[in-house]
């Protein structure tokens, strides 16, 4: 009997020609230069260059907080350049979970309460307690972000992402203002969530180093992806040398 062929993962996000404009007077800045890609259910992708390549942009574009000047962006085969703005916003509250460099955790609430806030609006929401418990936070969660390392507030941050189960999880320098020993804590919590809710997941950083970690690794450059390469053996965030 022959073996059956592994299927092949579900298509999450297909960018083609995706291109981006910012106009200030008569000056026009090229961020995106005509980006064709794809996500996979179940990925962790790493998005790698320089400030100013473009990474943020086209993440900022996949997750709906931006619109591109020109080509498609497809989530589950649905067009996102074609969406109203109260459409983007449904999109970004019941698909997907950011996290960015900065943790912009409320002050006056503790841990559990800055993550409720999310579960308080999603359709099928984690308890507060098990979203942290998945990043390793279970004996913190009634601590305030004053009490908290940064490291901590970061994964505070992670837990208040997944919380709504998104089905992606985009992730801008999540360690950007961490020494490489909270850095590599944060990206435990990550690859977790990765591995244990399937979560899309697509970092963006400047850190060569995490490339290691990932499934696959789009390289950035001048608007462009400049090249790609699949990891064949991915190390553990620990193994990591920064």
């Amino acid at each position: 009997m022959k073996a059956k062929k592994k299927s092949e993962p579900a298509e999450v996000f297909r960018a083609e020609g995706v291109t981006k404009i910012y106009r200030t007077g008569d000056v026009e800045v090229h961020a995106l230069r005509g980006v064709d890609m794809a996500l996979y259910a179940g990925e962790l992708a790493v998005l790698l260059g320089p400030s100013g390549s473009g990474k943020s942009t086209l993440l900022n574009i996949l997750g709906g907080l931006d619109t591109a000047s020109g080509g498609q962006v497809l989530f589950r085969g649905e067009e996102l350049t074609a969406l109203s703005e109260s459409a983007l916003t449904l999109y970004r509250r019941h698909n997907v979970g950011f996290v960015f460099q900065f943790y912009n955790l409320i002050s006056s609430l503790t841990a559990r309460e800055n993550v409720a806030l999310v579960t308080e609006i999603a359709e099928n929401p984690m308890r507060p307690e098990e979203a942290l418990d998945l990043v390793g936070l279970t004996e913190r969660m009634d601590h305030f972000p004053a009490q908290l390392s940064g490291g901590e507030q970061q994964r505070v941050a992670i837990a208040r992402a997944i919380a709504k189960r998104p089905e992606v999880l985009l992730c801008d320098e999540p360690t950007g203002a961490l020494d490489s020993k909270i850095g590599i804590i944060v990206l435990e919590a990550l690859t977790a969530v990765n591995e244990e809710l399937g979560t899309t997941t697509a970092i963006i950083t400047h850190n060569a180093a995490i490339r290691e970690i990932a499934h696959r690794v789009f390289y950035f450059a001048d608007g462009r992806i400049a090249s790609t390469h699949v990891n064949d053996r991915r190390l553990k965030p620990g193994d990591v040398t920064w």
